[in-house]
């Protein structure tokens, strides 16, 4: 069975929401880290006591799993609709190939590794 690797970065505030959706569909192992950076609007402004700053860097969530092949489809869906705001910044879902995986531990590789 081939294993996908699945990245999402999304808003900080749906964190809680994705993991209870993934644990919904019956996914509870995930990875997250706080990143920062921006897209195609480079960054924001804000403002505060009046004053207009520019925030070049977002805070972000990566969100990051490895999912079976056949619940690939599932589990981007869990995560777009749990992180979905309808606003500019809600975020992306990468689903990558996967040529190897090594369990440190043991030298298990490929499915093995994953499980």
């Amino acid at each position: 069975m081939w294993s996908i690797p699945i990245e999402a970065i999304v808003r900080p505030a749906k964190v809680n929401d994705i993991y209870r959706a993934l644990e919904q569909v019956g996914h509870p192992g995930l990875m997250i880290s706080e990143i920062e950076g921006h897209g195609i609007e480079k960054g924001l402004e804000q403002q505060v006591r009046g004053k207009t700053y520019r925030v070049n860097l977002i805070t972000k969530a990566r969100i990051e799993l490895v999912v079976n092949y056949d619940e690939t489809d599932k589990i981007v869906g869990a995560i777009q609709k749990a992180a979905l705001t309808g606003h500019i910044g809600d975020g992306k879902i990468f689903v990558h190939p996967v040529d190897d995986a090594v369990r440190v531990r043991t030298a298990e590789r490929d499915d093995a590794a994953i499980q």
